[in-house]
């Protein structure tokens, strides 16, 4: 006697939107700070393009802010495998965060007068630097 097959029944639209949302969760947001996260899911990869990346640029980006000092620096955990703490990694996309978005209120409201004495102090520097 053969297996009697079970025909699968079709999804509603608030199920398919629940399994796409599942399905295009970063891995990155699901780990503890104490966990750890290789380069291929940092950054968005030509290989895997729906895939979602925390980080906004490329792999060699990536290793230029590394070099830079401006990235947390990765550790060794073998000789082939390299990897980011990811507190680490969320602690520096906050402040990046918090760089880009500081109140408007702490920065200095532009006017006729303030870019005149901006315009006048470059001036003075200029003269002053060429005598």
């Amino acid at each position: 006697m053969s297996p009697k097959l079970i025909k699968p029944k079709p999804l509603n639209a608030s199920t398919t939107a629940t399994l796409k949302g599942l399905i295009n969760h970063s891995v990155f947001d699901a780990l503890p700070d104490s966990g750890y996260v290789r380069e291929s899911q940092l950054v968005q990869s030509p290989k895997r393009p729906g895939i979602p990346s925390p980080l906004p640029f490329s792999a060699p980006t990536l290793w230029r802010q590394v070099a830079a000092g401006t990235f947390p620096k990765p550790i060794k955990l073998s000789q082939r495998v390299t990897c980011w703490n990811v507190g680490q990694v969320r602690s520096w996309m906050a402040a990046i965060s918090a760089q880009e978005y500081a109140p408007l209120a702490s920065r200095q409201k532009r006017t006729r007068k303030n870019d005149a004495a901006v315009t006048d102090t470059a001036t003075a520097v200029l003269l002053g630097a060429t005598e």
